[in-house]
């Protein structure tokens, strides 16, 4: 019976904290059909021909827009969400006690992913 309670306490404390298992950046994808187009966000980055990638706070809500000459440009909005992993490192903080691990990953957003994650955009081209 003790050991049972050991071996518990061991695969919660695993969990950990998302703040230390997952970080509190994630990384944003950003492709396009056809590739190469100009990426510009609400948050003041950009990038200059598809595929690109951002190293953004998991707590990020911005807007991305997606242009190409020729081509009808396209605004995606990128929110977040509770991750399943993110989640399950939340439950663990507070299943083992950890109201201030639990409160540092609710305040830096560790335990959120951005989505969609990546953003997949489809442009309409002329000719």
């Amino acid at each position: 019976m003790l050991s049972r309670f050991f071996a518990l306490c061991a695969a919660l404390s695993v969990a950990g904290c998302a703040t230390v298992t997952r970080g509190t950046n994630d990384v944003l994808v950003v492709n396009s059909t056809p590739s190469g187009a100009q990426v510009k966000m609400s948050n003041g980055q950009s990038c200059t021909g598809t595929p690109c990638t951002f190293k953004l706070p998991r707590k990020s809500e911005l807007n991305v827009l997606v242009s190409k000459e020729n081509c009808k440009p396209q605004q995606i909005r990128v929110t977040n969400r509770v991750s399943g992993s993110g989640g399950a490192a939340m439950a663990g903080n507070v299943l083992v006690g950890g109201i201030i691990g639990a409160g540092v990953d609710a305040s830096t957003g560790a335990m959120l992913e951005l989505v969609p994650n990546p953003v997949e955009v489809g442009l309409e081209c002329r000719g």
